[in-house]
């Protein structure tokens, strides 16, 4: 069976990823360059469906890992009964193909090693046509080709490319896996030596450009490389993680594919990147923003593919059984046919925070921002799916309607700071309606605090963003209130759950672990009340949820201590760095984004 969650590590070349287990393994591959977005399947199923695995054969006492500082380049030390060995993995920044390169380094002693391939494309469901070569193999398979090279000999068992080696002090052994389409020929394989020195300079000099010098350095470091490797180089989008159906709950079904770019995440990706001295990628993000939601802002999705594709459509993979049979596995996301209002909302506020952070104006990017505007203010009154992206009725959520505010306040400021032209008195008196509406439907005065939706009795941990984009003070006393509120009702163990899952309102099974970017917006609300300690001490508890090497997943369970969801998660990341600020500064950026 697969390992925890936690067990893995990221690496990647910024279009192509892939996640390393302690146990020496490669169980998922992501190539979304291809026809197949997936070489390997094996988290998705058991690791006859897809898995590479160079590990000790002799016993293992201890197991070591980290990233070379500053890079993308891990390194997994094996402590065994004959001696210890190192496995340096990395994928080398590229221009074409992507290629994994594995270097096998003995350090100690005389180390046995085992080495299996399973070569699985179409999510574990095709096995492919397997060539030995002089210098390894080659595999081919419908659009997709794999070509691995290694001085160790191999042979083929059972599907299987098996081998057995060792390793002496001071010995290097090199791997370099190539993946290329299957009608192109095969592509020369890079120096392994070589790439790792140049993938361990470059990612040296992207890390050492962090202008966070604060006390949280490390996290934040690592969490800014790991928004660089979920980034699709060629067009600047921002994937929410590189895995699909990594449940939120162990056994459950809500199993999501998140190998897409979604809006929600613009504007706090845009500030972590722009706060982390990164405008090059901040302004990469934008323009990939503008591409992907030209057009009838009516026809604005909530995601994106990473080249902005639209077409999403959702299916399910009944050959596998999940991760710890946790099914069904799904590929596309139906979510992105949804009504989300508060994605518009996201966008403007985007496109707002760029044109502050400095960003150069574009005129595309303001007319896209105009027609959202008109268009929140035809059908802000109208119920939708929400943040959440609930797959039951659509309702008047009141995160949603917030966030319809801040579409029109978003641009009314952009009128009045920027001098861009647009019907400013109109949008000033459609400002104030939405916010006297959610004031009037969205509190619940016997509560004291904000509701899910219009009407209801429930709770919602989104709501903690009203003091992040500018919608109340945080000292307001209805904020305090619903911050109360939401500590009493949905925090376990310092953690903080979206929201109760009920049949009646997101259409599914209850149980989920806790959201974790939802922490971190607490964390934030109890700065700005000026509760700094007790956030401090949230960011601290988060922290320490990273696995060793750094990353963090969507969500966690703090009874069983086990990550849940996919990973590594974009968001989750986001919200680190940004509370890192908001801790560590006088005004961060739960101020600055929405300050005139």
């Amino acid at each position: 069976m697969p390992l925890p969650i936690e067990d893995y590590g990221l690496i990647g070349d910024c279009e192509t990823a892939a996640l390393v287990g302690r146990d020496g393994s490669i169980d998922w591959l992501c190539v979304p360059r291809f026809d197949s977005p997936a070489c390997f399947a094996a988290l998705l199923g058991t690791p006859e469906h897809g898995r590479w695995l160079i590990a000790p054969a002799a016993p293992i006492r201890q197991v070591r890992r980290r990233y070379r500082p500053g890079t993308l380049v891990l390194e997994t030390e094996f402590e065994t009964d004959a001696g210890v060995v190192a496995i340096i993995d990395c994928m080398p920044v590229r221009t074409e193909t992507p290629h994994v390169v594995r270097f096998v380094e003995g350090r100690r002693g005389n180390v046995p090693m085992r080495f299996e391939l399973v070569i699985r494309f179409d999510f574990g469901s095709l096995i492919p046509w397997v060539r030995s070569r002089d210098d390894g193999i080659v595999a081919i398979g419908g659009a997709n080709g794999l070509r691995l090279r290694t001085p160790v000999p191999l042979e083929g068992k059972d599907f299987t490319t098996v081998a057995e080696f060792s390793v002496g002090p001071g010995e290097c052994v090199p791997f370099t896996l190539t993946c290329f389409p299957s009608h192109k020929p095969e592509p020369a394989a890079p120096d392994a030596d070589v790439a790792v020195r140049e993938t361990e300079a470059w990612w040296g000099e992207w890390s050492g450009r962090c202008g966070y010098k604060g006390k949280w350095a490390e996290p934040v470091v690592r969490s800014l490389i790991t928004l660089k490797a979920l980034t699709y180089a060629p067009t600047g989008g921002l994937v929410a993680a590189v895995t699909t159906s990594l449940p939120e709950q162990l056994g459950g079904n809500r199993n999501w594919d998140y190998r897409y770019c979604w809006l929600r995440d613009a504007t706090f990706a845009l500030y972590a990147l722009m706060v982390g001295g990164y405008k090059e990628e901040a302004e990469a993000w934008r323009t990939w923003l503008v591409r992907a939601v030209a057009g009838r802002p009516d026809h604005a999705q909530m995601m994106y593919g990473v080249k902005g594709e639209r077409l999403l459509p959702e299916s399910e993979l009944p050959w596998l059984p999940g991760y710890k049979g946790s099914a069904p596995v799904r590929v596309g996301n139906a979510a992105s046919k949804q009504f989300q209002l508060d994605v518009y909302g996201e966008v403007c506020d985007s496109l707002y925070c760029a044109a502050r952070a400095g960003i150069p104006p574009d005129e595309n990017a303001w007319q896209v921002k105009r027609a959202m505007i008109e268009f929140v203010a035809s059908v802000w009154k109208d119920p939708d799916e929400g943040i959440w992206e609930v797959r039951g009725p659509r309702r008047p959520f009141t995160h949603s309607k917030m966030m319809a505010w801040v579409a029109v306040d978003r641009g009314v400021k952009a009128v009045e700071r920027f001098g861009q032209e647009g019907p400013v008195e109109r949008w000033r008196h459609l400002r104030a309606a939405i916010h006297a509406d959610v004031l009037e439907h969205g509190f619940d005065p016997g509560l004291g605090a904000f509701v899910q939706y219009y009407g209801s009795k429930l709770l919602d941990a989104s709501l903690l963003m009203m003091p992040l984009v500018g919608f109340l003070p945080a000292d307001d006393p209805r904020v305090l209130g619903t911050v109360s509120a939401i500590q009493k009702q949905l925090m376990s163990d310092g953690l903080v759950a979206r929201y109760h899952t009920v049949p009646d309102v997101d259409g599914l099974p209850p149980g989920e672990g806790a959201f974790l970017p939802c922490t971190f917006w607490l964390a934030d609300n109890l700065a700005l009340q000026g509760r700094v300690d007790e956030a401090r001490e949230i960011f601290e508890r988060l922290l320490s949820l990273r696995n060793d090497v750094g990353l963090l997943a969507e969500e966690y369970d703090p009874v069983s201590r086990r990550m849940l969801g996919n990973f590594p998660q974009a968001f989750t990341h986001v919200g680190l760095i940004n509370t890192a600020w908001n801790l560590d500064r006088d005004v961060g950026p739960a101020v600055q984004r929405h300050r005139d």
